[in-house]
C-alpha cells in the first residue's frame, strides 16, 4: 500500500521549497558565523584585559613598593599565564606642589589587534 496525499500523489517537498530551504540557510549561516566570531572576540578581549589590569596593577604596586616610580619613564614585559604583556610607566606632574601622577600602560594583541590597558594613582615625590 503506497502512501499517497489528498490528491493521489505523494508527499514530499517540491523543487521551490528546497530551493527556499536552501536560500535562508546561505543568509543565515553566514550570519550566525559571525555573531559566534564576535562573541569570541568579545570573551578574549574581555579575558585579557582583566589580567592586562593585573598586570598593570601589580607593576604599580612594585614601583611604588621599590622607590622605582622615580626614575620616571619605564618599559618593560610581564607574563599573566600564558600570555605576554608589554608595559611601561610615566611619571607626570599633578595639580601642584610635590604630586606626581604614575601612570602605566599595558598593551596586548587579542586576535591581531592592540589593546591597552592604562592604571593610574597619585605619588608623593617630597618623600
Amino acid at each position: 500500500m503506497k502512501c499517497r496525499g489528498r490528491h493521489g500523489r505523494k508527499a514530499g517537498f517540491t523543487l521551490a521549497e528546497v530551493l527556499a530551504a536552501l536560500l535562508f540557510m546561505a543568509i543565515v549561516i553566514p550570519v550566525a558565523v559571525e555573531g559566534l566570531q564576535v562573541a569570541t572576540r568579545a570573551a578574549q578581549m574581555g579575558t585579557r584585559r582583566i589580567a592586562a589590569a593585573r598586570v598593570g596593577e601589580r607593576i604599580l604596586q612594585d614601583l611604588i613598593l621599590t622607590g622605582q616610580w622615580r626614575r620616571g619613564f619605564q618599559t618593560g614585559q610581564a607574563t599573566e599565564g600564558l600570555w605576554t604583556y608589554v608595559w611601561e610607566s610615566r611619571l607626570d606632574p599633578w595639580m601642584e606642589g610635590s604630586l606626581r601622577m604614575l601612570t602605566v600602560q599595558v598593551r596586548f594583541p587579542v586576535l591581531g589587534q592592540e589593546s591597552t590597558v592604562t592604571l593610574s594613582t597619585v605619588v608623593d615625590a617630597s618623600q
